[in-house]
């Protein structure tokens, strides 16, 4: 059942039950429907076509799901936009898609502003959610005004691409992971073994731009599961909202679990509703399970999944980076050959499905692999333990996972390289207990640039990266190591942070 099939099919059957809730606000199936169909009609008439690029950059707002949605009534392809990034990081990825609209809402607008007419067309930008003072940024309400009700709707080609989803490789450059009516329609339908086998009241807070957040999105409104938006993350105002509307199935990451326990130590609400609590991006750590169990009276379950496959595994059934194969998933652990390892032995994991990405999408005309011979390869290595468990090793990749986002080293190196008085720059992870790991940085100055400069380094990267990229150690360095190749020594990064050199600035 593809996503506008179950939306409108909840629409028909079950019109009055409940979609969303947002702050106050509920949203039946019928008004949900309803609204999807009007901006999907003002799409239309605003000239968007199947394989139009939509940018969408909100926070978790009924507006974004109207627009995915929206996007999927009509063949457009929904081109969501981390709204933590700058306009630095933002430019290159919108010259990449050449979006034919934007949707987004005032406060991340200002990162859109500068952003120039031949990259997003001035006449193509709506904010929802505010006014704007700029000239190019028209209200939401002019989209939807005076639309043509007899506009064609009609049904698009289930393996065509519908959404793209950005994801940092190693190099820096955004990877466009391409999902389709049938593999998100699969994807929903895997996420019944994460705990939407028994009806659930879903609060969503990870940001419904990222792939989990979307997950969550689809697998609601599925299997008609209420959903309580939240629209930015806030330990506070979820736990209110578990006790406001009985909450009973929550996803977060490590770094928001750590935060709830907090909040709910310092001022208890009554969350006996809660049924079912997710950890996803990032390995969650044991001890934040077991004071999550202690304080919530509940398990906090891990879970493994990557934006190009969503729903192969699922939760593990005791503390630590654990997580089960789904019934059903086609799941394998190779080693550097390509070879099936022995049980108990360490492999990369491999996974195939209908739930895997068609391919990264480059421009219109094409659309990379992602898979060997039907395979993708994570990445990620793991060794099976008893029965089904999957037990995390380590990454093979370079990526720095800070709080469940991926950071590439190479682009805060850029990023701090563009500082006059840095020569050259090394970034890599450090081990946080709370975070998974922080970033870290070793920089070559130019001649005698005083010590006191650092601070002026960091705040250039700021400007340049969003707040959870820009690196927490700092450390002046003689030279970076480099291999023969000329490529940094990464393996020897750690070894030479000092905590009597480094500059703290967590």
């Amino acid at each position: 059942m593809t996503p506008i099939t179950a939306l409108n099919c909840r629409a028909n059957y079950h019109p009055e039950e409940t979609a969303l809730i947002t702050g106050n606000e509920v949203w039946t199936y019928r008004r949900l429907a309803a609204e999807v169909d009007r901006l999907a009609r003002a799409l239309l008439a605003r000239g968007v076509r199947q394989g139009d690029r939509v940018a969408l950059h909100m926070a978790n707002r009924p507006e974004l799901v109207i627009a995915y949605y929206a996007c999927f009534r009509i063949g457009a392809i929904a081109a969501p936009l981390n709204t933590r990034f700058k306009t630095p990081e933002l430019r290159p990825l919108l010259k990449q898609l050449r979006p034919v609209l934007y949707l987004g809402d005032a406060q991340l607008y200002p990162q859109i502003a500068p952003i120039e007419a031949a990259i997003l067309a001035p006449d193509a930008r709506y904010v929802a959610a505010g006014i704007v003072e700029d000239d190019w940024a028209q209200p939401w309400a002019n989209l939807i005004k005076d639309v043509n009700e007899t506009s064609g709707l009609h049904d698009c080609d289930i393996d065509a691409p519908a959404v793209l989803l950005a994801t940092s490789g190693t190099t820096g450059q955004p990877k466009l992971v391409t999902h389709t009516p049938g593999t998100l329609s699969a994807l929903a339908d895997a996420c019944v073994h994460l705990g939407f086998e028994h009806r659930q009241i879903a609060i969503n807070t990870v940001p419904m731009v990222h792939g989990s957040g979307l997950s969550v999105l689809l697998a609601c409104i599925r299997f008609g599961d209420p959903m309580i938006l939240i629209e930015r993350f806030d330990a506070n105002s979820v736990l209110d909202a578990i006790e406001t509307h009985r909450g009973s199935w929550l996803l977060g990451l490590p770094f928001m679990f750590v935060e709830l326990i907090k909040c709910q130590i310092t001022q208890a609400r009554k969350v006996d509703s809660l049924r079912f609590c997710l950890s996803a991006a990032d390995v969650c750590p044991v001890q934040v399970q077991r004071e999550f169990l202690t304080v919530f009276r509940m398990p906090l379950r891990s879970v493994w999944a990557a934006t190009e496959s969503i729903g192969s595994l699922s939760y593990g059934l005791e503390p630590g980076p654990v997580s089960r194969i789904a019934p059903g998933a086609q799941v394998c652990l190779v080693d550097d050959n390509g070879a099936p390892v022995r049980p108990g032995e360490v492999g990369e994991l491999l996974i195939r499905g209908p739930n895997v990405t068609t391919g990264y999408w480059a421009h219109p005309d094409r659309i990379d692999e992602a898979t060997c011979d039907g395979w993708y390869h994570t990445g990620d290595l793991m060794r099976q333990g008893n029965s089904d468990d999957l037990w995390f090793v380590s990454r093979k990749k370079d990526l720095i996972i800070r709080g469940g986002s991926n950071i590439s080293p190479i682009e805060v190196e850029r990023a701090l390289m563009d500082h006059r008085a840095v020569r050259d720059a090394a970034v890599f992870g450090v081990p946080d207990p709370v975070l998974g790991e922080r970033v870290a940085a070793l920089v070559q100055l130019v001649g005698n640039v005083e010590k006191a400069v650092l601070e002026g380094i960091r705040l250039s990267a700021k400007a340049r990266l969003a707040d959870y990229k820009v690196p927490e150690r700092l450390q002046i360095v003689d030279a970076i190591p480099r291999n023969a190749l000329g490529k940094v020594d990464r393996k020897s990064l750690p070894a030479m942070l000092s905590d009597v050199n480094a500059t703290a600035l967590l």
